[in-house]
């Protein structure tokens, strides 16, 4: 258990940056005809396939998850009903400690498991729209309301160019600016190479 500043510092990060959360108040108007379309979630998820480890393969950077390296969420469901939401990473180097934040999610009905909502503490709640999986359940892409920020899973930590360009084009169907995408480095020798973050 966290306790005092620790866990305040712990809730700030789950606030900002567990896997793909935001608060829906941030959204802002797109420009584009093709990104004022509202995003189409995935026709169906199986919560029991979902659960587990998925690697953070790339995002939007953003201030919250900037600076992350090996990081990724782990899903399961609550007694209660809900899903526990755990965000791991390594600020700038492998080496340093693993960070650890948490959230309980629920999902919202009606939408086939797609659409969930993640809080902190009642009444705050923040969007997490599941736009793809595939058939496997080895890749998952999660979006946002705005299209302004986006996460691309996976249950490897690695991931060929090739397939990582096929599912940017997903998100690009959706009218989302793939060049904003920028890839996590999941191991040391990632570092510094192009397309990925620069831990800061």
């Amino acid at each position: 258990m966290l306790n005092g500043n620790r866990r305040k510092c712990a809730l700030l990060l789950a606030l900002t940056s567990i896997a793909p959360i935001t608060l829906d108040a941030c959204a802002h108007t797109p420009s584009e005809p093709i990104a004022d379309a509202p995003l189409k979630l995935a026709p169906n998820v199986d919560l029991d396939r979902y659960m587990g480890r998925w690697y953070i393969i790339a995002n939007v950077p953003y201030f919250a998850e900037r600076g992350f390296v090996g990081s990724y969420v782990e899903y399961s469901k609550r007694a209660d009903g809900d899903i526990d939401d755990i965000f791991f990473g390594h600020k700038k180097t492998f080496d340093s400690e693993l960070t650890r934040a948490a959230l309980k999610d629920y999902v919202v009905e009606g939408t086939h498991n797609a659409k969930w909502r993640a809080s902190p503490f009642w009444p705050i709640y923040f969007s997490y729209p599941i736009i793809y999986v595939d058939a496997d359940y080895q890749y998952a892409l999660v979006g946002y309301p705005d299209k302004s920020w986006g996460w691309i899973f996976a249950r490897s930590p690695q991931m060929s160019d090739a397939k990582y360009q096929d599912l940017l084009q997903h998100f690009a169907a959706q009218g989302y600016d793939i060049s904003t995408f920028k890839r996590v480095p999941q191991t040391p020798e990632q570092l510094g190479q192009p397309g990925f973050q620069t831990p800061q």
